[in-house]
């Protein structure tokens, strides 16, 4: 659309300016309601009557009445200075977080612990965001976060991408999650050779966790092809409750339900930790709910 040059001369001061007098009844009351001289409000209508070549007021009558012209202009601007009204108002809330929303992914493991604390704390101080908090695979979590499908997510690391940023936030060891009856966990730790490769429940090969144990030489090829797998955490926990084996994972996802019939065991010939990183958008402005809450995820942290 072509812009004509001389409406530039009138901007939504003017515009204001003459609703207001119209709303008010007088030039004096509505340069009190904008916190203006009345002389000041008479230089803004004077300006729009030069700019346009013709009256606004007829100024014969007191106090001046708005000619038809002006009345005409009046309803046609209505709309938009009602929409911007409405504008600046949600603009406020939403700087104010009185309204907006946030996207917050993790992993099923990081939620417990990290993510449900954080965004809870969240909640309660902004009670009129939208929050979505969604579980997943990290590197299904990191493309959600890098194609603009979530604001943020809290999982492990994930594949490098030029659309990402990955701030390690957190770590916890690697080690046996066994049944609470299991033979070994009288022991109250464990070796890597207590350990019946057979028994072991192996996790999906786009986790994290399996990464981190095929990159490890501490770990025995056997524990790496196991005859039962499972594609999450979850499945996997639920797994070793039905008594179907053993896995090697991060203690805060054994303890993610405190299960008292799911055990964590130290592995003493393993020195190996899962860290947990904080995922952003490297190429795109955060939402400002998503910076109050990562403020409120490190004060989280630094407890």
């Amino acid at each position: 659309m072509k812009i004509n040059s001389e409406n530039l001369n009138i901007n939504l001061r003017h515009i204001r300016a003459l609703h207001m007098i119209a709303q008010e009844g007088s030039f004096s009351a509505a340069a009190s309601r904008l916190g203006v001289v009345p002389s000041a409000l008479s230089d803004l209508i004077r300006h729009i009557e030069e700019t346009i070549g013709a009256s606004l007021f007829d100024r014969s009558v007191r106090p001046a009445a708005l000619t038809p012209l002006a009345r005409e202009f009046i309803t046609e601007t209505l709309p938009l200075i009602g929409g911007l009204d409405q504008a600046v108002t949600r603009l406020r809330q939403s700087a104010d977080l009185e309204q907006g929303s946030l996207s917050l992914g993790a992993s099923p493991s990081a939620i417990s612990e990290l993510a449900g604390p954080a965004l809870a704390a969240f909640h309660r101080a902004h009670p009129g965001i939208r929050c979505v908090l969604h579980d997943d695979l990290a590197e299904n979590l990191a493309q959600m976060v890098s194609d603009g499908r979530l604001d943020i997510a809290i999982a492990g690391r994930a594949r490098h991408s030029s659309d990402l940023r990955q701030s390690a936030i957190m770590k916890d060891r690697i080690g046996l999650a066994c049944r609470s009856d299991h033979p070994l966990t009288g022991r109250g730790h464990v070796s890597l050779a207590d350990i019946d490769p057979d028994n072991v429940i192996g996790l999906n090969p786009h986790t994290g966790t399996h990464h981190l144990l095929t990159q490890c030489e501490q770990i025995p090829r056997a524990f790496l092809t196991p005859r039962l797998s499972a594609h999450s955490t979850i499945a996997q926990l639920c797994m070793i409750r039905a008594n179907m084996g053993v896995a090697l994972l991060p203690e805060k996802a054994v303890l993610l339900f405190r299960d008292p019939q799911i055990r964590f065991l130290p592995i003493i010939d393993l020195d190996l930790w899962r860290h947990l990183y904080l995922l952003e958008p490297a190429r795109r402005a955060q939402s400002h709910a998503a910076t109050v809450f990562v403020t409120q995820l490190n004060k989280l942290i630094s407890v």
